[in-house]
């Protein structure tokens, strides 16, 4: 039995659609609705939409966000409300107890949806790197924003700068490698 793939316009409308139905999950549902939400979104994206070695920017995309907005974290960044102290929680190296960082997981759990999104709805952008890192620049803050508003979270006022830079040099490096690819 062959599965049927959704190609052209439906494709990337599903495709954005699932990320849009994913962040909300995240962003209103917390953690518990979040990972649930997430976990079909990506396994239904590598099963209909997934190209072959997809799942490695799908889990580049994770660590990627573990680091960056983990750290931004550990900064200062972010003031999450009492009730969204589901932190992850790194296993230690050895036999040492697990290092909680002060990251949700619904919020962590963006970083992969959003990867869904570069090799399909958002792959015409890598071809024009002035528009990719204009719209990683605002764009990306701008979900920040949004998100943190509908959570009640506060954000520092550095956050949102730091943001901006840190999208805006990852959708030129996006650019560079995808938009190299498809040219």
């Amino acid at each position: 039995m062959t599965r049927s793939r959704p190609t052209g316009v439906m494709a990337s409308v599903a495709n954005i659609a699932a990320f849009q139905v994913g962040w909300f999950a995240c962003v209103l549902g917390g953690s518990a609705v979040g990972s649930v939400v997430a976990a079909i979104i990506v396994a239904a994206h590598l099963y209909w939409l997934g190209r072959p070695g997809e799942w490695r920017l799908l889990a580049g995309f994770a660590g990627l966000g573990l680091l960056v907005d983990g750290s931004l974290a550990l900064l200062g960044g972010f003031g999450f409300p009492a009730s969204a102290s589901d932190g992850l929680a790194l296993a230690g190296a050895g036999a040492g107890p697990a290092m909680a960082l002060p990251l949700p997981l619904w919020l962590w759990l963006l970083w992969p949806l959003f990867a869904t999104l570069p090799r399909h709805s958002l792959g015409w952008l890598w071809q024009r790197p002035w528009l990719a890192v204009l719209g990683g620049a605002t764009s990306g803050p701008l979900s920040y924003l949004a998100g943190a508003r509908l959570a009640g979270v506060e954000l520092a006022p550095w956050l949102l700068p730091a943001e901006a830079l840190v999208w805006a040099l990852l959708c030129f490096g996006l650019s560079r490698r995808l938009g190299a690819a498809r040219g």
